[in-house]
């Protein structure tokens, strides 16, 4: 009988401290693979494993491509990188960002439970946004458990939130207590694995490639939901609205993947970049309209000037609209919980 013992892990924000307490009080002999995304620059160089190498018995190192899955390992997502499973061995590619995050949560959460199905526990920690709550509502679906972080315990709870909001959980645990309730899980059986509808299981396996560096001509996404209004923020390819229950994301035909929320903030942090676009071409064009208005100037034609220099003035009273609208331009981030609303 086959043991519950493929563990998966996403945090991000506030995950660094709770993964080391995690691998603390983690048995030196479990008998489990533990395979962890946690969110990081991808210009500097992956310390993870050296600190979870400090504190815990279970030796943990960077995956790397085509490495065969052991039990009583740690595998950590090398910076820049998303992390896959198969059958059997790991995948280490540079496949397009999802979440605007590589490595990013939701592929490992997807490939695990795509080829390990009930095996899988999913766990999320400390984080902003919410990737992984896709990732996690697959690992359900095919059969695995979903361990979440208690908000009340994250330095930041955005993550837990809307995996507890958006996924049904089955255990909601203070950091305190999720390596011995990991424990127990991955002492615990499992039977057959849970028959799903094919064509759910045709998009995972979809998805799953377009991580995995596949040519995407190869794949379309377009088949498993409806293109959007809405271009990607990153190669501005129309997007394809994708439902996982009722979880809504987003996917170009290039790969890059949007949840609900980080697609509105990427979109808020593109309109400010798009008013200091428009703002810098409006400071030339003052500049500019002022050198000719100084040339004409030199050269005894007066009245000709008086244009340039009015159109100047015209411009810069523009600017100084948009300029005020840059200031009063702020992200958005999306509402996690009811608390968080206005009186």
């Amino acid at each position: 009988m086959e043991k519950r013992n493929i563990i998966v892990i996403g945090a991000s924000m506030g995950g660094f401290d709770a993964l080391k307490k995690i691998a603390t009080d983690l048995p030196a002999d479990l008998d489990a693979a533990i395979f962890i995304v946690w969110h990081m620059s991808p210009y500097v160089r992956g310390v993870l494993p050296q600190a979870l190498n400090k504190v815990c018995g279970i030796p943990a190192a960077h995956a790397f491509d085509g490495e065969r899955i052991t039990m009583n390992r740690i595998y950590v997502a090398p910076p820049d990188h998303h992390m896959i499973l198969e059958d059997g061995i790991i995948r280490v590619t540079h496949g397009p960002k999802e979440n605007r995050f590589r490595p990013a949560v939701d592929p490992l959460f997807r490939s695990a439970a795509y080829i390990y199905g009930n095996r899988v526990i999913g766990v999320i920690l400390s984080g902003a946004l919410d990737d992984g709550t896709a990732g996690l509502w697959t690992v359900k679906y095919l059969g695995g458990l979903a361990l979440v972080q208690d908000p009340a315990d994250a330095e930041v709870p955005s993550m837990p939130e809307s995996a507890i909001r958006q996924v049904t959980t089955d255990h909601i645990t203070p950091l305190i207590e999720i390596a011995q309730t990991l424990v127990g899980l991955a002492s615990e059986s499992v039977g057959e694995k849970k028959q799903v509808a094919m064509k759910e299981k045709e998009k995972t396996k979809a998805e799953i490639r377009m991580a995995t560096e596949v040519d995407p001509v190869e794949v379309d996404i377009t088949k498993y939901g409806q293109l959007s209004p809405y271009a990607c923020p990153e190669c501005h390819g129309v997007l394809t609205l994708i439902r996982d229950g009722d979880i809504t994301r987003f996917r170009c035909h290039t790969g890059h993947a949007y949840s609900s929320g980080s697609l509105l903030s990427a979109l808020t942090e593109k309109v400010e970049e798009d008013i200091y676009g428009t703002l810098r071409g409006l400071d030339e064009t003052i500049l500019l309209l002022n050198q000719l208005g100084d040339h004409f100037a030199e050269a005894n034609h007066a009245r000709l000037a008086a244009v340039y220099f009015q159109q100047a003035e015209h411009t810069t009273g523009r600017a100084a609209l948009i300029r005020q609208a840059a200031t009063l331009q702020a992200s958005f981030e999306p509402v996690q919980n009811e608390d968080q609303l206005p009186e």
